[in-house]
């Protein structure tokens, strides 16, 4: 039965909230699990993160480093069959809820056994450059 555009956007905000409430959980394998098995993580200043794997471990390193909640917020979703493309903006907070950057995000979706996962997810922050974290 093809997915509907509003049951498409549900989809990826139920992901979203668990992406977020996983991160305030400090449950970087949760996180992971909400990639496709072929996922990419594309930071700035980085080479590409691929796997489960790896994404689990870039996640627990934000974490590490003092990131404590993220809000996500989608702008727009473009459904093409078996992929979306989410254009959002994020903002992390620190353990006293500061917030310590903001930015904007691209993700590309794949529909897998009739769950929507994060495939391709690449982002960059608005900040001025000599206050990037």
């Amino acid at each position: 039965m093809p997915t509907t555009a509003t049951s498409v956007r549900d989809e990826i905000r139920r992901a979203n909230d668990s992406f977020e409430a996983s991160f305030e959980r400090g449950d970087a394998a949760a996180i992971a699990s909400l990639y496709t098995n072929a996922g990419v993580l594309l930071p700035t200043g980085m080479e590409p993160i691929e796997g489960a794997a790896g994404i689990e471990a870039f996640w627990q390193g934000a974490m590490q480093m003092g990131v404590k909640q993220v809000a996500l917020k989608t702008r727009d979703i473009e459904e093409l069959e078996d992929t979306a493309i989410e254009l959002g903006t994020y903002t992390l907070f620190d353990g006293n809820h500061q917030q310590i950057d903001q930015g904007k995000y691209l993700v590309v979706w794949k529909e897998q056994q009739g769950h929507w996962k994060l495939h391709q997810d690449i982002w960059n922050t608005n900040l001025p450059a000599q206050n990037a974290a």
